[in-house]
């Protein structure tokens, strides 16, 4: 069990691939705190069922004293931070446009929680980290950054910043043993996906065709990377971007 005594905070854990990233750590002994701004108990409920530690929060990434009571009661139950995957963020429920006919509220809302809520996430569990002298920050982007793909001018960009935010914060807290890195899925068949108007089955083959492996990306095809990276595996790998997109992409 690879990361046995660990405890992981999975933002956005409540379903879709954060829910596949918890089950997996879980599974490798990590005690999970799944914390989304949806109700998490179901995804806590099958961790303990299958005989791990795990606590669901309320958070919503984009607030300050949310991000940081939500830390707070995961230092005070489980008594360390290990791991935090960054996976919150808003993707199936955007309509595609242009980027001159986005609204500025909706680029706001965007961007503070796909961007701003990783920069408060990790930030807040930085102090804990530095005082243990190891720590593993994972933060979900996307391949569309590297497509560029359009009618998601928001969303791109948003991703984008994540590489940025991943490069720099190697860079700052590589004396404190803290890797910091990113995971970049393709177009993921998840259930918000899969019940997605914006997504039928014509456009889930168009983007499989595109893959070298051609078949939909399903969340188990991200466990794997993303438990790479929360594990000592990984410890001399910091401000890497891991393309997971069946080859559909390259960099």
């Amino acid at each position: 069990m690879k990361l046995k005594g660990r405890v992981a905070i999975i933002t956005g854990g409540a379903r879709g691939l954060g829910k596949a990233f918890a089950l997996r750590l879980a599974e490798e002994g990590a005690r999970i705190a799944v914390a989304d701004i949806l109700d998490a108990s179901a995804v806590k409920d099958e961790i303990v069922s299958k005989g791990g530690e795990a606590l669901a929060i309320y958070t919503d990434v984009s607030e300050v004293e949310s991000v940081g009571s939500m830390v707070r009661v995961v230092s005070e139950q489980f008594g360390r931070v290990d791991i935090l995957v960054n996976d919150a963020g808003i993707f199936a429920t955007l309509g595609r446009k242009p980027f001159y006919e986005i609204h500025a509220d909706e680029w706001d809302r965007v961007l503070r929680i796909n961007l701003k809520g990783m920069f408060l996430c990790s930030k807040a569990v930085y102090p804990y980290m530095k005082m243990q002298g190891k720590g593993k920050i994972i933060n979900i982007t996307s391949s569309t950054f590297f497509d560029g793909v359009p009618g998601f001018a928001h969303y791109v960009s948003s991703k984008g910043g994540i590489i940025a935010l991943t490069r720099v914060m190697a860079r700052e807290v590589g004396d404190d043993n803290i890797c910091v890195n990113a995971v970049a899925p393709g177009l993921t068949t998840t259930e918000v996906v899969k019940g997605s108007p914006m997504y039928p089955a014509e456009h889930l083959n168009i983007s499989s065709a595109k893959r070298c492996f051609k078949r939909n990306e399903v969340p188990e095809d991200l466990t794997g990377a993303v438990l790479f990276l929360a594990s000592d595996d990984s410890d001399f790998i910091t401000g890497q971007t891991l393309l997971v997109d069946g080859g559909a992409s390259f960099h």
